[in-house]
């Protein structure tokens, strides 16, 4: 049973470090994809964890000290890590095979997935408007998708995936609420990814599956090497992004409502449009618009219920 504390709700606080934390993770997007035509995911997810883990010792000091780390349900905050390990990692693939936007947009269906695991997994209510809601963002993403277009690629299940699992990662930080902190939380999650990533790079980056040709597929299964100085310090800047903004998502979730900030999300399609045309050239075309549009709208509507029903 959830504890009167771990509900209580502060949306401005919530909805101010989502958007802060989006922005911040904008600048991973762009790392990432530069990367992925030359090493593997989770090579970069490793240096990442790596460079990110001295920042999380040093949140954990300057906020309550080292000790909190080993106190909590440490469980329950790994679990989450474990799961958002495997929504990174289909998201990072998606955007190995697929334009910067349309990735960010077909993981906009994250706060539709969030909405209906607060249902099953916090019993929190929501109406049968905002189910039609729901419905109606799936159809957005269905217009993006375009499954019976001749150039349909496979690779657009990834961000949807991607989103799938961070919906369910955020729903366990709400959950257990009181289990920790959110640099607690943050720590217990880089460590899962550091296990996670090293785990597949002994069983996958050791040169036996390379040569595929394609890019989500050849990111997952190329082998580690040596990276130059520049790209080095590429995925080191990934763990700072990553120190920075994972912490201020996990703050956003466990002090508010998901539903309450899942819509700001959105916000994420500003960086995504302007760094996919400033970088690679890419504008989304209009089916993408069109798709980001309904899925934005329906996202919206449920931030209006939202606040009708929470107004504080």
């Amino acid at each position: 049973m959830t504890s009167p504390q771990a509900r209580h709700s502060d949306p401005i606080t919530g909805i101010l470090c989502l958007v802060a934390g989006l922005a911040v993770f904008s600048i991973q997007d762009v790392v990432v994809k530069l990367l992925s035509g030359t090493y593997a995911v989770h090579q970069v997810l490793a240096m990442r964890s790596l460079t990110a883990l001295p920042l999380f010792l040093l949140f954990a000091w300057r906020d309550g000290g080292l000790g909190q780390l080993t106190t909590g349900n440490i469980g329950a905050m790994f679990l989450r890590g474990a799961v958002m390990f495997f929504a990174f990692t289909c998201y990072y693939l998606a955007l190995a095979s697929l334009p910067l936007a349309t990735s960010v947009a077909l993981y906009f269906t994250a706060p539709l997935f969030i909405m209906m695991l607060t249902v099953l997994m916090l019993g929190e209510p929501v109406g049968p408007t905002r189910w039609a809601a729901v419905a109606v963002g799936f159809a957005g993403t269905i217009v993006i998708v375009q499954p019976g277009a001749t150039t349909f690629d496979l690779a657009v299940v990834l961000p949807i995936l991607a989103a799938f699992f961070y919906a369910a990662s955020q729903i366990v930080a709400r959950r257990h609420a009181a289990a920790g902190n959110a640099v607690t939380f943050s720590f217990h999650a880089n460590m899962a990814f550091l296990l996670g990533a090293s785990l597949a790079g002994l069983f996958l980056g050791h040169g036996g599956f390379e040569g595929q040709s394609h890019p989500s597929l050849a990111f997952l299964l190329r082998p580690w090497t040596l990276p130059p100085l520049g790209d080095l310090l590429l995925m080191m800047l990934c763990g700072v992004v990553s120190a920075t903004g994972s912490t201020l998502l996990a703050q956003a979730y466990r002090v508010a409502s998901p539903p309450a900030v899942a819509p700001f999300e959105y916000s994420a399609i500003v960086w995504s449009v302007l760094n996919g045309y400033l970088f690679w050239g890419d504008l989304p075309a209009a089916t993408t618009w069109a798709g980001i549009a309904i899925i934005v709208a329906a996202g919206l509507y449920v931030l209006t219920a939202e606040r009708r029903i929470r107004p504080t």
